[in-house]
């Protein structure tokens, strides 16, 4: 069983790429993130607002893994948790090979599903330049690899702080791969 923990938790009242860190987040069962942009029970970002705003918000949580930090270092990107626009940074979890509707039991109470992978887009370049194309990758036979993190929606309140641990539930057998959301 995979394990893990919270390094940082990021809000932003408002549609801003980087969310700044704080002391804790509550996560809200069907919302997300008490305060965040991004909470609410149909899509909030404002690219899919614009197609169709009765979608279901799959997008209520961003997780990245600080492992993907320390790689775009190593690369020359100089990145902190939440510069990306994550709520809650990991260390410890795979969290791109985790399947979906895996469930992260984070700190005491809160339940996050996983619901797909978050799809770069061009204001990772606004931020840094050429940091787009070092989030994505391809696989042995040529396949994009997105690497910006996954996306999830809470199943179960709580507050969450850095230091919280995170155990990772997988879901019933046959495991379906991420697909970007």
């Amino acid at each position: 069983m995979q394990s893990g923990v919270v390094m940082q938790v990021s809000v932003s009242a408002s549609h801003t790429f980087s969310k700044p860190n704080v002391v804790s987040i509550r996560l809200l069962a069907g919302l997300g993130v008490e305060g965040d942009a991004h909470m609410g029970t149909t899509v909030k970002h404002r690219s899919r607002v614009a197609v169709d705003p009765t979608q279901p918000n799959l997008r209520q949580v961003h997780l990245i893994h600080a492992e993907l930090h320390d790689e775009l270092r190593e690369r020359g990107f100089d990145l902190l948790p939440g510069q990306m626009g994550e709520n809650i940074t990991t260390r410890g979890i795979d969290l791109l090979g985790l399947p979906r509707g895996a469930r992260l039991h984070i700190g005491e109470q809160a339940v996050v599903e996983i619901t797909g992978l978050r799809n770069p887009c061009a204001q990772l370049d606004h931020y840094q330049q050429g940091l787009t194309a070092a989030v994505l990758g391809r696989d042995e036979a040529g396949n994009l690899i997105r690497k910006a993190g996954v996306m999830g929606v809470v199943l179960v309140s709580g507050e969450t702080h850095p230091g919280d641990t995170i155990r990772v539930e997988l879901p019933p057998l046959p495991h379906h791969k991420l697909e970007r959301v």
